[in-house]
């Protein structure tokens, strides 16, 4: 029998055995579906995250919030003078509650009705180099944090670096879990190879008589650990495609949504996912039966 015949025997019967024994399977599958599923997740979220964030990082501001009665023209002026600094925008209080308006329309009527202006002008400073973090641009930042004209100065890079961070620790986090499942979907899988092999060892005890290789009898098995990791990270794919899509109908009314839809796995990442799926469930099986005799009992 040439290998190819071999291949395809186990494969055919490991199909079989699925079939047959599909109730204890179907526990193996989704084990290994959630694990995938959770991880698939985590490595969407944290690589859409992740790009947004770059994405803002080339558009950061410095936004320095001014008192009533300083002078945003020259104190615009001024700030737009240093070398680091590509532009710098004023910003009346009548223009920030009109942009207040239009970027929360169902919120408009939190600034109307007031005697004086409720927001307060700005500069916006667009830096030459938006990832500079140089001894001087912090040094001109907190100088402008220390003029009395000043009410605050917001820096963009210090809260997108702060979510950089979280984004990696809930990224760490979500690896473990997914980590701590697969081991799981693998102690799973080897259950029920392990309760396969014992169901078939009158058949195996007449395989060994007629002279067949160790190889030859646990393929099938092994065959069957794969296809239940690989159906199992199929079905995980198919479940983070499904939520993707749902999430991606609400990004127009969700920020939340149309951060973490901005796009989709890799082919790459995805056929990883699911070779994941199918690696867990070989190494199941080939857990299951490193250390078991595949010979019926005595009698």
């Amino acid at each position: 029998m040439t290998f190819l015949q071999a291949f395809l025997y186990f494969f055919r019967e490991a199909a079989v055995n699925l079939l047959r024994g599909w109730k204890t399977s179907l526990v193996a599958v989704l084990t290994i579906a959630v694990s995938v599923l959770l991880g698939g997740v985590f490595l969407l979220a944290s690589r859409n995250v992740m790009d947004s964030i770059q994405r803002w990082r080339s558009e950061m501001r410095v936004v320095i919030y001014l008192r009533p009665q300083a002078d945003l023209n020259r104190l615009a002026a001024e700030a737009g003078g240093a070398p680091w600094v590509a532009s710098a925008k004023a910003v009346s209080s009548k223009d920030a509650r009109e942009r207040f308006r239009e970027i929360f329309p169902s919120l408009s009527g939190l600034v109307e009705g007031w005697d004086e202006e409720p927001l307060p002008a700005s500069i916006e400073v667009a830096l030459r180099d938006p990832s500079a973090r140089s001894p001087e641009v912090r040094a001109w930042i907190d100088g402008w944090r220390a003029r009395p004209e000043v009410e605050m100065v917001d820096d963009d890079r210090e809260w997108l670096g702060q979510l950089e961070t979280l984004v990696a620790v809930g990224r760490g986090i979500g690896l473990a879990l997914a980590g701590g499942l697969l081991g799981a979907a693998v102690f799973t899988i080897a259950s029920v190879i392990r309760l396969a092999a014992y169901l078939h060892q009158e058949e195996i005890s007449i395989l060994r008589l007629v002279g067949a290789t160790e190889f030859y009898i646990r393929g099938p098995f092994y065959a069957e650990g794969l296809l239940q990791g690989l159906i199992g990270g199929g079905v995980a794919m198919g479940a983070l495609y499904g939520l993707y899509r749902l999430a991606e109908a609400r990004k127009a009314a969700s920020l939340v949504a149309s951060v973490l839809t901005s796009g989709f796995l890799t082919p790459g990442q995805v056929a990883c996912l699911v070779l994941l799926g199918g690696g867990a469930g070989l190494l199941g099986a080939v857990a299951s039966l490193r250390r078991e005799r595949l010979d019926a009992p005595q009698t």
